[in-house]
């Protein structure tokens, strides 16, 4: 795992497109439990090298109730984006994950963890890209039990998220308990 690790952190293949430069942010270890795959570092978490050390990642870790310890701790929480550096800045927000990563790594990362029982997909492009379903991000949230015990599709913690989360109230109340369950029976 760590050589891997080691590959990913030299990894220039999409350099060309990268406002700041390659960072890659991903983390794991061959005793993670559960993988998070998000979309992509923002600027905050370029400058630390830190998975989700900002906004977004002290709401997700409310939603998992989980401690930055627990969180951090790579034999319970792999953390492998979409995209592993930092996209760029797009009209309304972050551009997307660049398209080179999941392809090149994800699959390699994945196999090199073999005691994960759980994936949490973060956002639409992660779901997109596991999922292949033609369902909305909406959709899959509210019917994350058809994917379970493999995958569980959340919303982006994003504040500017905030809308969808304002429309969907259901979410929290009854989606984040459920997830909060499977994420304690799993660290215990």
């Amino acid at each position: 795992m760590k050589g891997l690790l080691q590959d990913i952190e030299q990894c220039t293949i999409c350099k060309q497109h990268l406002p700041l430069g390659p960072r890659p942010v991903v983390t794991g270890h061959t005793n993670s439990k559960i993988v998070i795959i998000g979309q992509a570092p923002g600027t905050k978490v370029h400058e630390s090298g830190i998975p989700w050390d900002d906004q977004s990642g002290k709401k997700l870790r409310q939603w998992l109730n989980v401690t930055d310890e627990q969180f951090y701790n790579t034999q319970n929480f792999a953390i492998v984006p979409m995209g592993f550096c930092y996209p760029g800045k797009g009209k309304t927000g972050d551009l997307p994950p660049r398209p080179e990563c999941a392809p090149q790594w994800h699959e390699k990362l994945l196999e090199k963890m073999p005691h994960i029982e759980l994936i949490i997909l973060v956002g639409a492009y992660a779901q997109q890209y596991y999922l292949k379903d033609k369902k909305t991000l909406t959709q899959r949230v509210g019917d994350y039990q058809s994917y379970l015990p493999k995958y569980f599709p959340i919303p982006h913690p994003s504040p500017t998220n905030r809308f969808w989360r304002a429309k969907n109230p259901w979410f929290e109340e009854s989606i984040v308990p459920e997830i909060k369950l499977i994420i304690r029976r799993i660290l215990e």
